[in-house]
């Protein structure tokens, strides 16, 4: 193992254990920083501290011909950090990567259904089958709370029926970093989930080990994202939806709806567990645009 390769192991452990950062994520630092190494191994760099910002220039610019903005963005990122982490621990003792800015990324408006789209993939799963009851509590789940399907996967049993049992009790999710926060859980996904638990997930968890999991797949076990992802796209597809639909779309949706409906923005930030205002307010560009559309074909002097 090379010297920069200790100091990558370092500092996922560090980001993992100290910081507590999900598995997810650090997963994803591990395949960035893995690409980084490489980088510098096929340049005969093996110990971070040989790295200037030659180098790292070098490396935006190759990534720059690979990648798209955004994930040039977020790879520089994790190069700046490892190298910050590095100079903090004595491993080096200077940055290279601190004068390196990763590049701009636009805002891209997220791409959220409308009301009707949304409720015709509500209304697609069977809810006189075992399958589709789960199908119906999972997209109810994700409209009704505007969770990460990651928050929505993990959730278990026992925290369900808590809130199940009253109805001003509000759902436990636990977000990015392991920060938790409380959502409401309005009566339709409360009827989907209860029906779920009653007539469906009791034959489910005889095929597997699902342990508490809430969402269980046909083998009895804990439902993963990706299938979480394909579910919403059959029954996005089933629905006549034509645009390209994840469970992001729906987080996108609920957001936008409530926003349209006139919550605050900070309210909405809240609910979303977004450590940022300013993340949170990309979803008012939607509902301006909106409202610009309707302007504009209805004013007499919009024109």
């Amino acid at each position: 193992m090379s010297v920069a390769d200790d100091a990558v192991g370092q500092y996922l452990a560090h980001i993992g254990v100290e910081r507590g950062l999900r598995a997810n994520t650090v997963a994803a630092y591990r395949r960035d920083l893995s690409r980084y190494l490489q980088f510098l191994a096929d340049r005969g760099i093996t110990d971070l501290a040989e790295v200037t910002p030659v180098e790292i220039s070098e490396y935006v610019r190759h990534l720059g011909t690979q990648l798209r903005t955004s994930s040039v963005a977020r790879q520089v990122t994790s190069v700046r950090n490892l190298h910050a982490f590095a100079l903090g621990e004595g491993v080096t003792t200077t940055n290279p990567a601190q004068d390196i800015a990763p590049p701009a990324v636009g805002k891209r408006l997220p791409k959220a259904l409308t009301v009707d789209e949304v409720l015709a993939v509500l209304g697609v799963p069977d809810r006189a089958d075992p399958i589709g009851l789960r199908d119906a509590a999972l997209l109810e789940l994700l409209y009704g709370t505007g969770a990460r399907v990651s928050e929505i996967t993990a959730l278990d049993v026992d925290e369900v029926t808590t809130t199940l049992a009253d109805p001003e009790t509000g759902l436990r999710l636990v977000g990015k970093g392991g920060k938790e926060r409380m959502v409401p859980l309005g009566g339709f996904a409360r009827e989907a989930v209860d029906a779920y638990l009653v007539r469906s997930r009791p034959g489910l968890a005889t095929k597997g080990d699902g342990g508490g999991a809430l969402l269980l797949n046909r083998l009895g076990r804990r439902l993963s994202r990706s299938s979480a992802h394909a579910i919403v796209a059959e029954c996005a597809r089933r629905a006549g939806v034509t645009k390209e639909v994840s469970p992001h779309s729906l987080r996108h949706s609920y957001a936008t709806h409530l926003l349209e409906g006139g919550a605050d923005v900070r309210v909405v930030q809240e609910l979303l567990g977004h450590a940022s205002v300013a993340t949170t307010q990309i979803y008012t560009l939607v509902t301006i645009d909106q409202l610009r559309e309707v302007y504009q074909g209805a004013h007499p002097r919009a024109r």
